[in-house]
C-alpha cells in the first residue's frame, strides 16, 4: 500500500512484486526480493536510481526483473518541477514584461509586453517542433547538438527520461526547460528597447535560437554535451553551470550588447532625458522575478531534494545582499539610494548566483552577492558612460557581466560538500583547476554569442532592416507596431 500510495496504482506490477500469480508477462517475470523493493522506494526519497538494487555485479538487470517504482514519476519531485516551470514562466509573463515595461517611456510600454508575448509564442512552437530534441536528445551522437528522436515531442510522455531525472516525467521536464528557452531571448530586448521593429525582433529570435541557444544549451546541459562536466565523463570542457549562467545570462547579455551596437542609439540618446515611466511597475516586476527565480534556480535540481534546498537558500542570500550593496554604492556615490538601485541590485544578485546556486554554500553566496552588487553597478554607472553605448535597460551590465562573473566565481566557490554530484567526474579538479575549465566555457560562450548575433543581425539588416523609422520611434512603438496605447487618459 505504501508503494501504491506514493508511486501510483499499477495493479499488475504490484501483484507481481508481491509474488501473486497473474496471467501474462508479469506472471513469468522473476520476483524481486523484499530488500530490492524497499531499495526502489528508498531511491525515491533520496532522488536516486530505482534500478540500482536490481543490478548484478556487472551492472546488468536480469531480464524481466522490475519493481513498481521503475518507470514512474515520483509525485513530490514531479509536483516541484511543475511548480518550478510555472514560476519560470511567471518570470517572463508578467515579471520581465513589467520590469522592462516600467523602465521604458510610456509610449513604448506595450512594445515591450508584445515582444515578451511574441517571443513566448514563437519559442513554444520551436521547442515543440525541434528545440527540445536538439538540446536534450542524443541521436546525433554530437557534443554540440542533440538529436532528432524527440522532434514534435514524439515519445515525450509521463515516464521519466533517466538521462536527466529518475523521478520527473519527461513531459514535465521538457516544459520546465522550455521556460528557460523562452526567457533567454526575452532578456535581450532590454538592450534594444524603444527602437527595434517588432517583425525584426521576431525574426532575430527565431534564428538566434538555432544558431546560439540550442547548441549552447546542449553543450552545457545535454547528457553528452561538450561542456557538461558534471554528467559527461568525456566532456572536452569540464565546466559546471547549475541554472544558466552561460546558457541564459551570458548568451543573452553579450548578444544584447552586439545587437544594440549594430542597431545604433535611440534618437536623442545623451541629449534628452529618457527616465523610466513607472518605477512602480519596475518594482512589481522585480518582485515577480525574484519569486519566479526560485523555480529557475531551486528547480534546476530537477528534484525536491537537498540540492534544491541549498539552491533556495543561496539564491535568497545572494539576492538580498546584492540589492543592499548596489543601493549602498549609490548612496556613497550620489548621497541617495534609489528604488531602481535596489531593483537592479536584486536582479544582478539573481543573475550572478544562478550558475553557482546548487554548488556553493552560504558563505560563498554572500561573497557572490557582494560582487553582484558592486561589479554590475560599476558597469551600468561608469563603463556605460565612458563608452556611450545605448544599452537601454542595462541588459549587458547586469546579465552579460553578471553571468560571466557568476560563471567564474562558480569555479572558485563550488564544493562537493554542498553537491556530491561534483565528485562523479570532477573530483580531481574541484577547488583546483575548475576555474580554468570555467574560463574555457566563458570563452566559447562569448565567441558563439557574439559571432552568432552579429551574423544574424547583419543578415536581417540587409534583408528587411532592424530599426523602426525615425517617425515611428518619435511617436512610439506602441501605436506604430501594435496600434495600441498603454495608457488612455
Amino acid at each position: 500500500m505504501i508503494i501504491q500510495s506514493i508511486l501510483g496504482w499499477r495493479p499488475l506490477a504490484v501483484l507481481a512484486v508481491l509474488g501473486v500469480s497473474v496471467v501474462g508477462t508479469w506472471a513469468d517475470a522473476p520476483a524481486p526480493t523484499l530488500e530490492q523493493r524497499v531499495a526502489g522506494l528508498e531511491a525515491y526519497l533520496g532522488n536516486g536510481d530505482p534500478t540500482a538494487a536490481l543490478k548484478d555485479e556487472k551492472g546488468n538487470i536480469p531480464e524481466g526483473l522490475t519493481t513498481a517504482s521503475i518507470g514512474v514519476a515520483g509525485p513530490g519531485h514531479n509536483a516541484w518541477l511543475m511548480t518550478s516551470a510555472a514560476l519560470v514562466l511567471f518570470m517572463t509573463l508578467p515579471g520581465l514584461a513589467l520590469f522592462y515595461g516600467g523602465l521604458v517611456r510610456s509610449k513604448n510600454v506595450l512594445s515591450i509586453m508584445a515582444q515578451c508575448l511574441g517571443i513566448t509564442g514563437l519559442v513554444t512552437i520551436l521547442w515543440w517542433a525541434v528545440g527540445y530534441s536538439l538540446v536534450f536528445g542524443k541521436s546525433f551522437g554530437s557534443p554540440i547538438l542533440g538529436g532528432s528522436e524527440f522532434f514534435f515531442l514524439k515519445g515525450v510522455t509521463s515516464a521519466p527520461n533517466t538521462d536527466y531525472a529518475y523521478w520527473v516525467s519527461q513531459n514535465v521536464f521538457s516544459m520546465y526547460q522550455m521556460m528557460f528557452a523562452i526567457i533567454t531571448p526575452a532578456l535581450i530586448i532590454g538592450a534594444i528597447a524603444e527602437r527595434i521593429k517588432f517583425s525584426s525582433i521576431v525574426l532575430f529570435v527565431g534564428a538566434w535560437m538555432f544558431i546560439v541557444y540550442f547548441p549552447l544549451a546542449h553543450m552545457v546541459w545535454g547528457v553528452n554535451g561538450l561542456m557538461n562536466g558534471v554528467w559527461n565523463a568525456t566532456a572536452a570542457i569540464k565546466a559546471v553551470d547549475f541554472a544558466g549562467g552561460t546558457v541564459v545570462h551570458m548568451s543573452s547579455g553579450w548578444s544584447a550588447l552586439i545587437l544594440c551596437l549594430i542597431l545604433g542609439k535611440r534618437l536623442g540618446f545623451g541629449k534628452e532625458p529618457m527616465p523610466p515611466h513607472s518605477m512602480v511597475l519596475c518594482m512589481i516586476g522585480t518582485g515577480m522575478l525574484w519569486v519566479g527565480w526560485y523555480g529557475f534556480n531551486a528547480g534546476s535540481a530537477v528534484a525536491a531534494d537537498g540540492v534544491a534546498a541549498n539552491a533556495f537558500m543561496t539564491t535568497t542570500l545572494a539576492t538580498g545582499v546584492a540589492a543592499f550593496v548596489w543601493a549602498t554604492a549609490e548612496y556613497f556615490d550620489k548621497g541617495k539610494s534609489s528604488v531602481l538601485g535596489f531593483c537592479s541590485g536584486a536582479v544582478a544578485g539573481l543573475v550572478v548566483i544562478t550558475p553557482a546556486t546548487g554548488f556553493v554554500d552560504a558563505t560563498g553566496s554572500i561573497v557572490i552577492g557582494v560582487a553582484a552588487g558592486l561589479v554590475p553597478w560599476f558597469f551600468c554607472t561608469r563603463v556605460k558612460k565612458w563608452f556611450r553605448y545605448d544599452d537601454a535597460l542595462d541588459t549587458f551590465g547586469v546579465h552579460a557581466i553578471g553571468g560571466t562573473m557568476g560563471a567564474f566565481l562558480t569555479g572558485v566557490f563550488a564544493t562537493a560538500e554542498v553537491n556530491a554530484n561534483l565528485n562523479l567526474n570532477l573530483k580531481e579538479i574541484v577547488g583546483k583547476t575548475l576555474v580554468a575549465e570555467q574560463c574555457k566555457a566563458i570563452a566559447l560562450t562569448l565567441v558563439l554569442s557574439i559571432v552568432g548575433t552579429a551574423v544574424i543581425a547583419f543578415a536581417i539588416k540587409m534583408l528587411m532592416g532592424l530599426r523602426a523609422s525615425s517617425e515611428a520611434e518619435r511617436e512610439g512603438l506602441d501605436i506604430n507596431d501594435h496600434e495600441e496605447k498603454g495608457y488612455i487618459y
